[in-house]
């Protein structure tokens, strides 16, 4: 049996920064047409009126200031309020794919091995571009990569999911070294016309090596002391958007085609599973989770990360201890931990320990405690 490390991660981050404000403003605009043009049916009482949206009301709501997106122009054209991303010819690599690669050459430049040496890719993300083939198989291919690669989608857990998936493979001797990635354009599967949720997705990719210990260069990395991984079945955070769409057409432009949520009941039931998980598995794992150094959590709401980090750690998180990347990224899904991780696992000595933990739509949820080599 193996020990896994994590040897090295990878960030690439879109050209588009879209501010809360740029964001509102098109909102807005679309409001105001929408109200203008129902306006003897909202006086009659037969349609309700849509409500203006506010930098306030997102920043209390999420924590969210920006984020980055893949395109800019139809985001903030209140006739479009979608991304605008044409499709590519089959001879050309995905988009998916595109900014899965450059994660992983960002993560691959910092573990200073050859991509030869990758015995397995992992796309783990939460929207496929289409079904087949994988995207993780595009990658391997334009990294030149030999032996296996696979999609996975458990959502916003996907990172966690793929990295101790990882880790079973090189604890089994099934592979030396896996790369696995996160490219997620979220904003592709966002309703730019719901007010309750228009602001809370960005686009972004990341990217994770996991190797055997006995492979990693001395001091560098991070031990994976332990892996848990949890679902239990919810409707309060769905996409139904899939191929049998088209065998029921008269419901394809319906609002469950795209992301939708319950968000009050997913607070009050997600926070504390999530983090009895913590707690649970930190016992387990014979860990204090109050000497916890860091917390990388998943990036969905200031508010769940706030509570969770106080759970945890058993008091208010001191500065820099729970990273939030949020207010600059926005929710990520699968990638948001991994983002929190790779921007901010500086100031460790050997033998501290910290959390990569996501949760999300499943519900789902897992835990990667690691110690620093």
């Amino acid at each position: 049996m193996r020990n896994a490390v994590i040897a090295a991660t990878g960030l690439y981050t879109p050209p588009n920064t879209l501010t809360n404000a740029e964001l509102v403003a098109t909102f807005n605009a679309y409001v105001e047409r929408f109200n203008a043009a129902h306006a003897e049916a909202i006086a009659a009482g037969e349609v309700e009126a849509l409500t203006p949206s506010s930098e306030a009301f997102i920043e209390k709501a999420s924590g969210i200031k920006a984020r980055y997106v893949m395109d800019k122009s139809g985001l903030i054209d209140p006739e479009i309020m979608r991304p605008v991303i044409p499709e590519r010819p089959n001879d050309q690599i995905s988009i998916l794919a595109e900014i899965a690669v450059e994660a992983a050459r960002s993560a691959l430049a910092a573990w200073g091995k050859p991509a030869s040496q990758i015995d397995a890719v992992i796309c783990a993300a939460s929207n496929m571009q289409r079904a087949y083939p994988a995207m993780a198989i595009e990658v391997q291919e334009a990294l030149g990569i030999e032996g296996f690669a696979f999609d996975m989608n458990v959502a916003c857990s996907s990172a966690t999911f793929g990295i101790k998936t990882a880790a079973d493979y090189i604890a089994s001797g099934s592979a030396r070294a896996v790369l696995m990635v996160n490219p997620e354009i979220t904003s592709g599967h966002l309703n730019f016309c719901d007010r309750d949720s228009h602001f809370i997705f960005g686009d972004v990719a990341t990217a994770v090596i996991i190797e055997a210990a006995d492979d990693a260069a001395p001091g560098q990395g991070w031990d994976v002391v332990g892996t848990r991984l949890k679902t239990v079945f919810s409707n309060n955070i769905r996409n139904n958007f899939g191929f049998l769409n088209r065998a029921a057409p008269e419901g394809a432009a319906a609002r469950d085609k795209l992301f939708v949520q319950e968000g009050r009941k997913v607070f009050r039931e997600v926070v504390p599973m999530v983090s009895e998980m913590i707690i649970e598995h930190a016992g387990d794992l014979g860990l204090d989770p109050t000497g916890l150094k860091r917390l990388w959590l998943h990036q969905a709401n200031i508010n769940m990360n706030e509570l969770i980090g106080k759970r945890v750690l058993g008091r208010d998180p001191a500065p820099g201890e729970n990273v939030i990347i949020l207010d600059e990224y926005a929710n990520t899904s699968s990638a948001g931990s991994i983002i929190a991780f790779h921007k901010a696992n500086d100031g460790f000595a050997a033998g501290e320990t910290g959390l990569i933990c996501s949760f999300g739509a499943g519900y789902s949820a897992g835990t990667v405690f690691v110690k620093k080599r």
